[in-house]
């Protein structure tokens, strides 16, 4: 037994040898079929090679982006406005389209170069140009605002005012872009992507709805997810300008501890809620499985939506139904109710909003 065991440790042997010298022979030599190919097909591309931006040329790049210019604040003016009537209008596509023509980004990452490599007088404009765009933005909103008449917000507004620890990562990845976009001239290209990502100028349009409206959880809101972006940006934009050995650790040492404690403090209610979130939607799907599989009286429905939103002890749930008219009791919508608090253990609230549906049958002739 201890024989055949070592004859075929012996032939294992042999063969792993055999075959590295095969595979070094036939897929790593210089003679080798795929090595011969690669060096055909390679060139001399070292004029390819991607390279950072020389200091002086980021430093002209950056100031020229955060120098509050005509330019600038003519197209962020257009942004908030088209951001503004997109969100009122509740389309995508125009909120995206205002996105892309914002011009925001660039005093932002200006803020964040400045801190990295210790130029006030960049700090300075870069700051003073962000401040005047952000209230520039705000103010636009709020006449917009004003001129539609509108008093009430969907959804595409609502949900700017509810930021959690997603829209902090978004931000710090979207930062992180930024700026490693801003110091290589070939990608230029990827700014109006991370502007897409990031989602500046719609809570500043949001915070002018909601000064407009007089709504001051919309405001507080969109406020927060504003300063989630920014600080998130200009702490993400730092750390990669000084991973391409921009600046230094020692002047950009205080702005990374204050842009860490701004978010440290951010995450509190961001964490908080995104854990409120989470609760929420698990509590949406166990109604909407009770509903749906467990009661005859929407066992057969077409639901259209299912909302929850939770208030200290009590559970709001709002339903949409297509059904015809009178096919629904309000006898059978408090037997629902009692046994959805029954099966939950809470006080529930339910609101069923009717969709008519008419039903016409052409019998055969």
């Amino acid at each position: 037994m201890k024989k055949i065991a070592a004859s075929l440790l012996d032939f294992y042997t042999r063969f792993l040898t055999r075959t590295k010298v095969v595979a070094r022979k036939h897929l790593f030599s210089e003679n080798a079929p795929l090595v011969k190919l690669w060096h055909q097909q390679s060139g001399d591309w070292h004029w390819l090679a991607e390279k950072k931006m020389p200091i002086a040329s980021i430093n002209r790049h950056l100031w020229r982006l955060s120098v509050p210019s005509l330019s600038f604040f003519f197209l962020l003016g257009l942004s908030g406005i088209i951001s503004t009537l997109g969100l009122l209008a509740d389309s995508v596509a125009v909120i995206i389209g205002a996105m892309i023509i914002a011009p925001l980004m660039g005093p932002i990452i200006g803020v964040a170069y400045a801190m990295v490599v210790g130029n006030r007088r960049l700090l300075r404009r870069s700051s003073l140009t962000l401040f005047t765009g952000v209230m520039l933005t705000i103010a636009i909103s709020f006449l917009t605002m004003l001129c539609v008449g509108l008093q009430v917000v969907g959804s595409e507004v609502l949900s700017r005012t509810n930021p959690t620890l997603i829209d902090l990562g978004v931000a710090l990845a979207a930062g992180a872009a930024g700026s490693f976009a801003n110091s290589r001239r070939r990608i230029a290209d990827a700014l109006p992507g991370v502007a897409i990502s990031v989602a500046l100028v719609p809570p500043l349009s949001v915070i002018g709805i909601g000064l407009a409206l007089g709504e001051q959880q919309i405001t507080i809101g969109s406020l927060l997810l504003f300063l989630t972006n920014l600080a998130g940006i200009i702490f993400s934009g730092s750390i990669v300008f000084l991973l391409q050995r921009y600046g230094s650790l020692e002047k950009a040492k205080r702005g990374l501890v204050a842009s860490f404690l701004f978010l440290f403090l951010l995450g509190l209610p961001l964490g908080l809620s995104l854990k409120n979130l989470l609760v929420q939607e698990n509590v949406r799907r166990n109604v909407s499985e009770l509903i749906r599989r467990r009661t005859l009286t929407f066992a057969d429905r077409d639901i259209r939506s299912v909302r929850v939103q939770a208030q200290g002890d009590q559970l709001f749930v709002e339903l949409e139904v297509a059904a015809p008219f009178g096919s629904i009791s309000e006898h059978q919508i408090d037997l629902v109710r009692d046994f959805i608090s029954d099966e939950l253990q809470q006080d529930v609230k339910l609101i069923v909003r009717m969709i008519p549906v008419d039903v016409f049958v052409a019998p055969f002739e």
